[in-house]
């Protein structure tokens, strides 16, 4: 029964990337001649694949070569040894880390600042956080400092009554500085467990945006040293290669110590994960596979190789 609850993970893993698989693997398939050995159609097949499941230029060049050479030096004739192939040069080119896990044990509170643009499903995201670390027995205290938009204060605040945590926030137009030093002010008085911080995804140009970050950052240094512990950024699936650019933007100033991506259901584009991993050396903690609270699951990256390529 131990493994029960990872397979159950693997399973949402797998739904939530079908469409992402299916545009691989079928095209692929699609170019294999039936009874005859896995020829240069095959490979454009699969090239064409991965190209349109947002993997990136770089990294399909890379597995097409390898995979051109294994077929070539071990005359592969099937498609199962070929998808078996692929997930070994696959899993040979991302980096190779420990538990993506968030130990929120290393401090009280643990703070995290979570950062993003408008429409990533931010918001949402950080209402599943805090419901996981509340099942896992934890007081989770919410920090609404997205305040350029009433309507998230007004979100973040429905999550935290329908979660039953409590919440810091302060009227739209604040400074959002403000609204992040009372709540890790109000969390160290109360003793909570975990904080979960939301910030402004857009304001009038990318460089304030990035301003008002690395203040956020500051304040919240300064009314507890050593936080945030965690910054996570989250990035909608469903964009593809733009969340790269995204990501490159937020991770300077926002000195991002982890990834989320959302909306993986809702795509053909999941292969922009392994962009992701490639090009930065930041983890992706966490996949958002649907809609429930539950459906925001830790990342693997061995199971993520699998579900696209088995």
């Amino acid at each position: 029964m131990a493994d029960q609850p990872k397979k159950n993970l693997f399973d949402k893993l797998k739904r939530g990337l079908l469409m992402t698989h299916t545009e691989i693997i079928e095209k692929m398939k699609e170019a294999v001649t039936p009874d005859l050995p896995i020829d240069q159609a095959a490979i454009d097949g699969l090239e064409e694949g991965l190209l349109s499941a947002d993997i990136g230029a770089e990294l399909t060049t890379s597995l097409v070569e390898r995979m051109e050479r294994r077929v070539r030096e071990e005359k592969i004739k099937d498609v199962a040894r070929l998808t078996e192939v692929l997930r070994e040069e696959t899993r040979a080119l991302i980096p190779r880390r420990t538990s993506q896990l968030i130990d929120t044990s290393k401090a009280k509170p643990f703070v995290i600042l979570v950062v993003g643009v408008n429409g990533t499903g931010k918001t949402t995201t950080i209402a599943k956080l805090a419901s996981r670390f509340k099942a896992e027995g934890k007081t989770v205290l919410l920090g609404a400092g997205d305040t350029f938009r009433a309507a998230a204060i007004e979100q973040l605040q429905l999550w935290a009554d329908r979660i039953g945590v409590e919440m810091v926030k302060h009227k739209a137009g604040s400074d959002p500085g403000a609204v992040a030093h009372d709540t890790v002010t109000a969390a160290k008085s109360r003793g909570a467990d975990v904080v979960l911080i939301d910030t402004a995804g857009r304001l009038h140009n990318k460089s304030h945006l990035m301003q008002e970050l690395s203040k956020i950052r500051r304040v919240v240094e300064k009314e507890l040293p050593g936080a945030p512990h965690e910054t996570l950024l989250v990035i909608d699936g469903t964009t593809g290669q733009n969340g790269l650019s995204q990501a490159a933007a937020f991770l300077e100033a926002a000195k991002v110590t982890g990834m989320i991506v959302t909306k993986l259901d809702g795509t053909a584009k999941g292969g922009v994960i392994l962009s992701i991993m490639r090009q930065f050396d930041i983890p992706v903690k966490f996949v958002g596979v649907g809609e429930s609270a539950d459906d925001l699951i830790p990342f693997e990256p061995n199971d993520y190789v699998d579900t696209l390529f088995e």
